[in-house]
């Protein structure tokens, strides 16, 4: 059953673990290739990576452009609407750096 709940709504489309740190990889970290997700010290296996690629292109917030043509390689960037999540990521950040221990934002 569909639901109106804004909350709920933005958690379909970005609020999966994998989703988010790919956004903050790009967002923090100026990360853009699918290489540099991989090197993420997560440790995010190749089939989820690509599947979170593929959902976050799908919904808007992000975009990727080949570089690279024989094999095709792409470098991924955010879309304005990727970069609107920026302040969810910084938010949940603050929650998490003050609530668990041992945790820090991102620079």
């Amino acid at each position: 059953m569909a639901t109106s709940c804004a909350i709920a709504g933005a958690l379909d489309v970005f609020g999966d673990r994998w989703s988010m740190l790919v956004l903050r990889d790009m967002l923090y970290h100026g990360k853009k290739t699918y290489g540099e997700f991989l090197a993420s010290p997560e440790g995010i296996s190749t089939n989820i990576l690509a599947d979170r690629l593929k959902k976050l292109e799908a919904a808007g917030l992000i975009r990727k452009k080949a570089y690279q043509s024989n094999p095709v390689r792409y470098a991924y960037r955010p879309t304005k609407q990727g970069k609107n999540v920026k302040p969810v990521l910084k938010a949940a950040g603050k929650w998490g750096a003050k609530h668990i221990p041992k945790t820090v934002m991102p620079e």
